[in-house]
């Protein structure tokens, strides 16, 4: 160890002179005024596109099933008791997976209406953009609740839609997103039930046999695991997740 941090520290410094040296491409980045002006035009579509592309971790979260996914995971992990199994990045990369594999019809749609005419240059960057919001716009309008769209359009005194196109985006996100956590946290109570039956019989015997001193999870944990592993929990819980979508 103590023979590999100064190669390693070597290597760091002599590795710009080299690739220098190798005659490898640079990157270079300035500000210079503009002679045409298509160039501001370009310009400007880079940074819009930088912008979406660092708004894309939370366009996935607000617009997809993903926040339904990951909490209702999350309750099975604290209802078991396992703090740290599964690991957040087992649960985190399964809710991804099962949220492509859910919205695998909106992002098929996606490609045939917006993108694969986009790259063939039959119609124009908006009409695009245009085309690819309005699946996702379906999809969100078949999850959200009509009590929680009506409450944002309360919230932000906006006059009453006479069609789901009257509804803008600025209303209908957060709506989907509300619904997505009170649909969530339902599933959540349910998973919970069973396990804290356990909880509760098991604190019972322990206190009837004087054993007070004892944490009951010690001895609920096991049950617990057994029980899931009986009743082929994930397989449930991951049918039940997807078929909510339907």
């Amino acid at each position: 160890m103590r023979r590999a941090l100064p190669i390693l520290l070597l290597s760091f410094t002599f590795l710009p002179g080299i690739a220098l040296a190798a005659g490898l491409p640079t990157i270079t980045l300035g500000v210079q005024e503009a002679t045409e002006p298509g160039q501001v035009s370009t310009a400007l579509q880079v940074i819009v596109l930088l912008t979406v592309l660092s708004m894309a971790p939370a366009i996935l979260l607000m617009t997809t099933g993903f926040t339904r996914i990951v909490i209702v995971l999350s309750f099975v992990r604290q209802a078991m008791g396992t703090q740290s199994a599964p690991s957040n990045q087992i649960v985190i990369g399964l809710s991804l997976f099962l949220t492509f594999f859910v919205m695998t019809p909106v992002f098929t749609q996606i490609n045939e209406t917006a993108l694969q005419p986009y790259l063939a240059e039959t119609i124009s960057q908006e009409q695009a953009l245009v085309n690819a919001v309005e699946p996702v716009r379906g999809f969100m309008f078949s999850q959200v609740g009509e009590k929680d769209l009506q409450l944002l359009l309360d919230i932000s005194k906006s006059p009453q839609p006479e069609t789901k196109e009257d509804v803008s985006l600025l209303t209908l996100v957060p709506a989907f997103m509300l619904s997505e956590l009170k649909r969530a946290f339902e599933m959540g109570f349910l998973i919970f039930v069973p396990f804290l039956v356990i909880d509760m019989v098991v604190a019972s015997i322990l206190m009837a046999m004087g054993m007070m001193m004892l944490p009951p999870i010690i001895i609920s944990l096991p049950f617990k695991i057994l029980l899931f592993v009986l009743v082929d929990g994930w397989s449930l819980v991951i049918g039940s997740l997807v078929q909510s979508f339907g």
